[in-house]
């Protein structure tokens, strides 16, 4: 791991994730990272269920933010605790795949596999233009349809029944 977990439960359950693998498995080698998803406890709660269930396959984060040092880059060997709103730990996710492209091109493909609202390229859109005002007007920055965004993929390899 680079860098301590954010908090004990984090810690306790990213432990828990390893103690369940085989001695030979390559998650062992992975660096992690714990976080919540969104700007807010409510939105992290939201899309914390989302990924947990596996619904939200997929995320994408505008460049300016990892420049800004308030989120993580990707990578495909970095694994996540996602946590709720309030950080408890809800599973641990693989990146898989890692894109970099303007906003206006990322595709319905890539917002459907996002999971939020009714899983279409509009109601994406729409939400993400809302979320990139809020988020990158701490930036000092608004959202544009050429600005790049980092889209990422991944999928739920480990979950317990009832979180930590």
């Amino acid at each position: 791991m680079d860098q301590p977990a954010p908090n004990p439960s984090a810690e306790a359950y990213y432990q828990r994730f390893l103690a369940s693998l085989p001695p030979d498995s390559r998650y062992h080698d992975y660096r992690w990272i714990a976080e919540a998803w969104g700007d807010n406890p409510a939105l992290a709660d939201e899309l914390g269920a989302l990924i947990a269930c596996g619904k939200k396959t997929a995320s994408c984060t505008t460049w300016w933010e990892f420049a800004d040092g308030d989120c993580a880059v990707p990578a495909l060997d970095l694994l996540t605790v996602v946590l709720d709103g309030a950080g408890r730990p809800l599973c641990v996710v693989e990146t898989w795949q890692i894109e970099s492209k303007p906003f206006h091109q990322v595709d319905a493909a890539f917002a459907a596999a996002e999971g939020e609202d009714d899983g279409s390229y509009r109601s994406w859109r729409e939400g993400h233009w809302r979320y990139f005002t809020r988020s990158l007007a701490a930036l000092g920055r608004e959202p544009r349809e050429d600005m790049l965004v980092v889209c990422e993929r991944y999928r739920v390899i480990y979950r317990e029944d009832t979180p930590a």
